[in-house]
């Protein structure tokens, strides 16, 4: 029983409490403290000063709206102007072109003008021309007509001239042939008997020259061995070998066959008279010049050395296939340098402009040794 009236007791001090505080709570919000007070006074400034930023903003956008229509106005207003002086430049470049073309027109006729006015002048010339032309082949008829009558009876007279001249000459001839025969026997022995004599004297002079120039040649091959021109070196020995297998051939083989002057070439102004055999000697000269001038090209080209035929031994040596026969040496020498001179620019330059190359042996082509010698029948 005491437990329930405990309970009651609890229960009832528990409901006063709530009541109490219930009216406390409500007395609260009746009146606010301070604190409270300062709080909401707070938040409406806060309130304020954002609903301030707000309206700044919405002013700052009307703006930006604002300058930025005014800015559209300005495009706008600057494409018309664009577009008008576009348009106006156009108009300005239509109106040059409708002149040049008025200008171009104005020069055409006038040039068409001109053109029928020079035709009209030309057709004057060609017609006054034909005139003179009819005229003048008419008059030349005449005199043509004339000299043929005058040339009839000149060569009428002339032939009979003839005549008599061709008698007179054939007695003259028949005269000048006894005297020619009797003659030629004596002219006959008398060449001979000089080209025995040359011929004497080119055996001397060609030994005289051979001595001189196997001293140069050792000189120059120690040169040849300080520059180490090898190739060269090599080119020289083997043209000094075929040099004295060329003199020991000769040698063996001394002839001198006469035979009657039957060719003549011409050179620095003068006149020279050879035989058969001598122009087959300059033939020769010629040919062995070129074989060994390109020899000696071919042998400078190897040793990377500077162009130079005149510098090589073979060149200023010049008497290789020289029998002293029928020229002198310096004319052999002369031809075989031409021909050298031509055959070391081919094997230099690894070329064949000059000359050919067949089984072995270089050869100048024949119509330039023609043009070198320009030999004619005696």
């Amino acid at each position: 029983m005491r437990t329930a009236k405990n309970i009651k007791l609890n229960v009832g001090s528990l409901v006063l409490a709530s009541a109490m505080l219930v009216g406390t709570g409500l007395t609260a919000v009746a009146q606010p403290s301070p604190q409270d007070q300062n709080a909401q006074e707070q938040k409406q400034k806060e309130k304020q000063a954002r609903k301030q930023q707000q309206q700044q903003q919405q002013q700052q956008q009307q703006q930006q709206q604002q300058q930025r229509q005014a800015e559209k106005q300005q495009r706008q207003q600057q494409q018309q102007a664009d577009q008008q002086k576009q348009q106006q430049q156009r108009q300005a470049e239509k109106q040059q072109r409708q002149q040049e073309q008025q200008r171009a027109a104005q020069q055409q006729q006038q040039q068409q003008q001109q053109q029928q006015q020079q035709r009209r002048t030309e057709k004057q010339q060609s017609v006054q021309e034909q005139q003179r032309v009819q005229q003048q082949q008419e008059q030349q008829r005449i005199n043509d007509k004339q000299v043929r009558k005058q040339t009839q009876q000149q060569q009428e007279q002339q032939r009979q001239q003839q005549v008599q001249q061709q008698e007179q000459q054939r007695q003259a001839q028949k005269q000048e042939g006894r005297q020619q025969r009797q003659l030629t026997a004596q002219q006959q022995q008398q060449q001979q008997v000089e080209q025995q004599r040359r011929h004497e004297q080119r055996q001397t002079a060609f030994n005289r020259e051979f001595q001189q120039q196997q001293r140069i040649a050792q000189q120059r091959e120690r040169l040849l061995q300080q520059q180490r021109r090898n190739n060269q070196y090599r080119f020289q020995q083997l043209y000094w070998q075929r040099l004295q297998q060329d003199r020991l051939r000769l040698q063996s083989q001394r002839q001198f066959v006469y035979s009657p002057y039957s060719w003549r070439y011409l050179r620095g102004g003068r006149y020279y008279t050879v035989n058969q055999y001598g122009a087959d000697q300059l033939r020769r000269a010629l040919n062995l010049g070129y074989e060994e001038g390109v020899r000696a090209g071919q042998a400078d080209r190897e040793d990377r050395w500077r162009y130079g035929f005149q510098d090589s031994w073979a060149y200023q040596d010049a008497t290789y296939g020289y029998d002293g026969y029928y020229v002198d040496l310096p004319e052999y020498q002369y031809y075989f340098r031409e021909g050298f001179r031509r055959g070391y620019e081919d094997g230099f330059y690894s070329r064949t402009r000059y000359g050919t190359y067949g089984n072995g042996v270089f050869n100048l082509i024949a119509n330039i040794a023609q043009g070198i010698l320009n030999l004619q029948s005696y």
